[in-house]
This record gives structure tokens, sequence and C-alpha cells, in this order.
């Protein structure tokens, strides 16, 4: 399949199924398309993949009618599926590895941009917190650079207020559609309006706990700084931060009083090495310095080395060695390659037939663990 091109409607009805496959994430997916070439190609080979790896029932597809009623449901509220091998995908999240499959989008996508900075922090945010928010977001907005947030209550939600004139991005744990929290209802059909709205979640779906690290992933990549406002030492915004580091992108944090808890992990953030912000005019410093950010063609990155990656001989045995190896914990795959006695590539291959079986879960970042 041919870079940076929008797919055909047939095509698009393939990417879509693959994506929406039962336990195909973005690393699977990725692994599927250099192996096979073609989502098409993928979709034929996953009932003997997943039967090779153990399965013991088939492998839930969604059907071409199935996708088609999540297109058709999007398009009903103005919101439009786009892949990550099309021309329009957001260009920051193309480097990242892998980039999501398919995102949803709803608004001006011309604000999934270069020029973005996120701002995440604590639900529970004090007065001084959702202050600092509103006026950093703002005068960021005055700037050039749209805000990039998560729609939460607390800090998320003073950020995408104050920067709505602007231009904010919110980026949905859900499908579009599902509105969470329920609080956030008129800022939700305001972005709508005026912003962007974006998921990676099939059209309807209600997020989950587990959907939240995609969400953060998604919005961290989408912006060259992320900014930390009240996080207390085990929040999901820590979670942001890691992955803003991960992605190469700079790490900001406002620093608080040591008896606040919610100031526990911006303070460790900079301890850590992030970069102490006190206002806008901190991080505008700080971005003025920073070099551009080199974007990859879409489909770039999901489309490199040949065709066939992965394919190579197995060693027999090496399926049930690799899946003895896995631990709860997300491990590198290195790591488990060296404990199962295979190369990264062999273990690579078998790592997907075991998330396609069940047994494992890809991370991004190059981690996997047991499936639990």
């Amino acid at each position: 399949m041919s870079l940076a091109r929008p797919l055909s409607a047939p095509e698009r009805l393939s990417w879509l199924r693959l994506a929406r496959t039962q336990n195909v994430g973005p690393v699977t997916f990725a692994q599927l398309i250099r192996r096979y070439g073609s989502a098409a190609a993928a979709l034929e080979a996953l009932p003997g993949i997943a039967h090779k790896a153990g399965r013991g029932r088939a492998l839930v597809i969604p059907s071409a009618a199935e996708v088609s009623r999540e297109i058709e449901g999007a398009a009903r509220i103005g919101a439009r599926i786009v892949a990550s091998c099309e021309p329009d995908f957001p260009a920051l999240l193309t480097p990242l590895d892998p980039p999501p499959p398919v995102l949803t989008l709803m608004g001006r996508a011309e604000l999934a941009g270069p020029e973005a900075v996120a701002i995440v922090g604590a639900r529970n945010a004090s007065a001084a917190g959702r202050k600092i928010a509103r006026e950093m977001a703002a005068a960021l907005g005055r700037a050039g650079f749209a805000i990039v947030s998560g729609l939460a209550l607390g800090i998320d939600g003073e950020a995408h207020a104050a920067s709505l004139s602007s231009g904010t991005v919110a980026v949905l744990g859900g499908g579009i559609g599902q509105i969470y929290p329920p609080q956030h209802e008129g800022l939700y059909r305001e972005i709508a309006e005026r912003g962007l709205i974006v998921s990676e979640m099939p059209f309807g779906h209600l997020a989950r706990a587990q959907d939240f690290p995609r969400r953060n992933r998604i919005i961290t990549g989408l912006a060259r700084a992320t900014i930390v406002i009240e996080a207390a030492e085990r929040s999901g915004s820590l979670i942001s931060a890691r992955m803003a580091g991960e992605q190469g992108r700079e790490v900001m944090a406002v620093p608080g009083s040591p008896l606040d808890p919610r100031a526990a992990g911006t303070n460790g953030l900079i301890r850590q090495g992030a970069l102490l912000v006190r206002d806008a005019r901190d991080v505008l410093e700080a971005l003025a310095g920073l070099a551009p950010l080199g974007v990859s063609a879409p489909g770039g990155r999901l489309f490199d080395g040949p065709a066939g990656d992965g394919g190579e001989d197995l060693p027999e045995g090496g399926l049930a060695r690799l899946k003895a190896a896995l631990t709860p914990h997300a491990m590198p795959l290195d790591d488990l390659a060296r404990a199962a006695g295979l190369t990264p590539a062999q273990a690579r291959a078998l790592l997907m037939e075991l998330e396609l079986g069940g047994e494992a879960v890809s991370h991004p970042g190059g981690l996997a663990a047991r499936a639990m």
C-alpha cells in the first residue's frame, strides 16, 4: 500500500476492521501491516495466526457492515475517521512507535498541528492550580499555541475553557459522542463547535480505566511540550509526563507547596529533571529554544522495513518459551527475547501471535506483558 494517500472505500473498511479486531492493539496492528502489506491480507491471515497461538475460540473480527455503521455514525455528528497512513493524519503522531491505527476527528483538524502544548493535572485541583491553568492556557493561546488536554475535571477543564477562543483539542478516553465526565457536556459541545475533539476508540465506546493510557499517549503525542499543574504521586498526569519524555517531547511542571499532596507529583517531576515553569512566559521562553520537531510522512513508521518483517523462520518451541518469559508487569521485548532464546525479530513475530491468542498484551515503546 502506498504511503500518504487517502484510502479507497474498500481499503478503509479493511483498515478499520483490522483496527477494531479483538486483541489487535496499535503494536499488533503495525506488525500485521508490516508482515502482510495490507489490512485486507492481514484480515485473511488472522484466523490462522490465532489458531496457531492456541486460541480455543474464534477471533472476533467486525464485519464490513459493522465498521460501515461506525463510519456513518461518526459522519452523522460531523466527525470523520482518519487512518494513520493518510495525508491528513496529525503529523506529530506519525513518529510514534507505533501511531494509533485510526483516529476519529470532530471539529477543526488543523488544530492538531505542530504548534500545540498539552496542559494536564489533578481532577481535584486547588483554586490556585485552576487559576494557573486558566492563565497559562489563555496566554499560550494568544501566543499562537493550541492547547491539548483530556477533558477531565479540574486542570483539564480549566485549560480547555480558557483556550476556546484561540484553539483547544480534547482527547477522549471513550468514543466520539460519549461525553465523559457528564459535568463537561456543555464544554464538550463548545469544543466540538470551536475546537477539535479526538478519539482513538470506536464510535460510541464507553471509556474504561484501561483506555486512559492510550488517551494520554495521544495527548502528549499531539504536543510539543506537556505541562503538569498539580498531580499526586501516583496520578495519570505523571503517566502522561513519562510518555511525553519517551516520545522525545519537553516535560514541564509547575512547583507547589511540599505540604500539598497535589504538588507531590509535580515537585517530583522537577527533581527528576522536568523544566520548572511558573507562568506562560517561562513556557514560551523554553519553547523558543526547542528545535523543531521532526515528523515523518504519514504511514512512514508503520511501513518502515521490508514487507514480511517478522516472518523469518521461527524456532520450534519458541512460542511456549516466550509465553513462559512473560510477566504481569510490562518488560522490554529485547529482555523477553533473551530470556526465551530468541532474536528480537522472532520475539516480535511470536508476540503478535500470543496477543491475538489472548495470552499477551503489547505496549507502545517495545514493552509486553502477560494478559491478565
